[in-house]
């Protein structure tokens, strides 16, 4: 949807959760997630094929992947799909069998 000033706001949500992404309005420095504050943002898809389905919607839109989506070894049956937002915050969205259970 739009915003006050005209930019794009993204709203994600789930039972109980929403969150809105805007574009930063005034510029302030580079967005660094090393430093104090968020590293990045996951949400949880219901399915691999979720997952899937968001990463094509992504690159429609022009989003940068960062990679993926693929399988990650984080723990087994982890897959995901890392991006980032239009200030560089990266986001994920991820499915994980053993959450979903």
């Amino acid at each position: 949807m739009e915003g006050g000033r005209g930019e794009t706001i993204w709203y994600i949500g789930g039972p109980g959760t929403a969150v809105g992404l805007r574009e930063a309005q005034t510029p302030t420095g580079l967005y660094d997630r090393y430093r104090v504050g968020l590293h990045h943002l996951a949400f949880e898809a219901a399915s691999r094929g979720a997952v899937d389905e968001r990463a094509e919607w992504l690159g429609r839109q022009g989003a940068e992947i960062e990679s993926g989506p693929e399988e990650y070894a984080y723990i087994p049956g982890y897959y995901a799909v890392f991006f980032y937002d239009p200030d560089g915050i990266k986001l994920e969205i991820v499915h994980v069998p053993a959450l979903a259970a």
